[in-house]
Order: structure tokens, then C-alpha cells, then sequence
């Protein structure tokens, strides 16, 4: 199972402040953000309600979200699904993303419900770069090779502490 760090109480009220709602299934945080805060939380693959939650890397930072949004809207997920279609050695690289992707999730627990779908549309398209974020930055360079396109996209925003922006 991958090693996160347990989220403590200001992580948990950090995490409520980015997402504008409390948090739910935390198994950790999975990538912090240079200025301490949470950026990628891992969540339980089944949520204290019962629900199903495929997603288990949820990008919290705040500047990267906003930096996906935006490469989103300017049509970078339908540039990507098209590279999978034409490109063998990508798509078995993203393969790959999704099935290390569902490893992680099924080291978290069992969810028959979900068997087989990770998040961000792995493994055939791109309909989240959210998610191949917080992937890429939860399981580090090399394992999701969109998701490393992505961090590439946002710049380094990640090197930096969120005041040095401001």
C-alpha cells in the first residue's frame, strides 16, 4: 500500500477550506504542497456513507486546480484523446497509469461496484486532468505519462510556496 501521510486536524480544516465543503474518506495525504498545506488527498475507495469513490487521488491545491481548469477549457483533454488513439506506446503507458492506479485504490479496500475503473477516463480517453494531476504528484514522475504532460502544462507551481505567489 502506498505510505501517506495522516492527515491531521489543520490538514482536515485546510482540506475543508480548499474544497469549499468537510472532507470525506481521508486515507491520507498523498502530496503536500510546498507551503505545508495538502495538495493531493488519498481517499478510501468506499466513503463513510457507503458510496463508491473511485477517485482515489483528489487534487486539493488550490493553483493547480485552477491551472487544470484552465488547460481544460482550451481543449488540452480532447488533444490527449486523440494522442491515445494514434500513439501504441502512449496508450500502453497509460494502460499502465490506470492499472497502477487501481493497485493503489484496492491497497485502500475492496469495491466491487467499481472494479476496474480508476478516474480521469483511464485508461482509453482524458476527461479529467484533475485527476492525472493528482496522480502524477501523488505517485511521482514516470508512472502517469499524461499526467506528468500535465504537470508539465501547469509549470512549477509545485516548487514554489503558495505565498511567493501572491
Amino acid at each position: 500500500m502506498p505510505d501517506y501521510e495522516t492527515a491531521t486536524p489543520s490538514d482536515v480544516a485546510a482540506l475543508a477550506e480548499q474544497l469549499g465543503r468537510p472532507p470525506r474518506g481521508i486515507a491520507g495525504i498523498a502530496w503536500r504542497c510546498p507551503c505545508g498545506k495538502p495538495g493531493v488527498v488519498a481517499t478510501e475507495a468506499r466513503l463513510p456513507d457507503g458510496t463508491p469513490f473511485p477517485t482515489t487521488y483528489y487534487l486539493t491545491c488550490p493553483r493547480a486546480a485552477a491551472r487544470c481548469s484552465t488547460l481544460e477549457s482550451a481543449g488540452v483533454m480532447a488533444e490527449m484523446t486523440g494522442r491515445l488513439a494514434s500513439d501504441e506506446a502512449l496508450a500502453d503507458a497509460y494502460r499502465r497509469a490506470h492499472e497502477a492506479y487501481l493497485a493503489d485504490r484496492a491497497a485502500l479496500g475492496d469495491v466491487p461496484e467499481i472494479a476496474g475503473v480508476s478516474a480521469g477516463g483511464m485508461p482509453t480517453r482524458v476527461k479529467c486532468l484533475h485527476v492525472l494531476a493528482g496522480h502524477a504528484l501523488a505517485a511521482g514522475r514516470g508512472v502517469n505519462p499524461l499526467g506528468d504532460e500535465v504537470l508539465d502544462s501547469l509549470g512549477d507551481f509545485w516548487t514554489r510556496p503558495c505565498l511567493e505567489e501572491a
